[in-house]
């Protein structure tokens, strides 16, 4: 997939949302278990839900929402949840994965190792290049003809999707099958420049005055430069008072720098937890993923 240079900021107005959070730190959420690319029984609804029995990686859970009315080719959505490096729970990304299915768009959810499992950068990151495979191996054994492979992350899994997207050659996975490298990437209310957040201590394992290059290696917005073909969709709720938008404007920047055609898009009224809420920010990824083409 080829992309043009291009930016655009963006407000758009959402009425009657929460209140911002008040945590100073990304909420903790827990982690779950299993996935494996078998063909998959329809159930009943607009879309196709499946939670698969063997995984990818042995502990990490996959549910897969396959549009039962899509059009092929059919793009397809690597969801990467956040939770502050420490735990990685995709239970809150059903909303937003069925809202996809229903729009014609395959998601797969999925957890990845983090500090509570024992693992450390790279790991996390190779974990998410091991599902972005997965998922479309999903898709092959359901006869599916895939359009745009994109992956999508909140909060932590913002910045792991994005070290996954734009530097897939910098890790060497240890997958059971082969990987397949994004072609877009949509990252939500991410924290990319590691060095201003201390909490990222949790995925380096180390504070950051003990190994700058280590972390620096892990840094979401030092990778900017690579991959420029590389579409980015960055949203963040303006109401965030856990991950500031200056992340996400900085990142932003720097994307479009790189020649990147990147889309910032800042939602006044959304805070940190609701701003990955089918509600708030399903069309803005349904459209911006339609527009991608196949």
């Amino acid at each position: 997939m080829t992309a043009r240079g291009s930016i655009r900021l963006a407000a758009l107005i959402l009425a009657s949302l929460l209140a911002g959070c008040s945590s100073p730190q990304p909420p903790s959420t827990s982690l779950p278990p299993t996935p494996s690319p078998a063909s998959l029984p329809a159930t009943a609804g607009t879309s196709t839900t499946v939670s698969v029995a063997e995984g990818y990686l042995p502990g990490l859970e996959g549910n897969v929402f396959i549009p039962v009315d899509g059009t092929a080719p059919i793009p397809l959505v690597v969801m990467i949840p956040g939770g502050a490096w420490r735990t990685a729970d995709p239970s809150g990304f059903a909303g937003l994965a069925r809202h996809l299915a229903d729009a014609g768009i395959m998601a797969v959810t999925v957890s990845v190792r983090a500090a509570v499992d024992g693992v450390v950068y790279p790991t996390p990151v190779e974990d998410v290049l091991c599902a972005v495979g997965f998922a479309a191996d999903i898709a092959e054994a359901n006869r599916i003809e895939l359009g745009s492979i994109v992956l999508l992350g909140h909060s932590s899994g913002a910045h792991l999707a994005a070290l996954a997207a734009l530097a897939p050659e910098d890790f060497t996975p240890d997958c059971a099958g082969a990987t397949t490298r994004a072609d877009a990437l949509v990252a939500i209310a991410g924290p990319y420049d590691v060095a201003r957040d201390a909490i990222a201590e949790s995925l380096f394992g180390v504070a950051y005055s003990a190994d700058p290059d280590l972390w620096d290696s892990g840094n979401a917005l030092l990778k900017a430069g690579l991959r420029p073909d590389l579409p980015v969709l960055l949203v963040h709720g303006e109401d965030d008072t856990i991950v500031p938008t200056s992340f996400t404007t900085e990142f932003g920047a720097a994307l479009e720098e790189a020649g990147h055609r990147t889309t910032v898009i800042v939602l006044p009224g959304a805070n940190h937890d609701d701003i990955y809420s089918a509600g708030v920010s399903g069309d803005l990824v349904v459209d911006w993923v339609a527009d991608l083409g196949p």
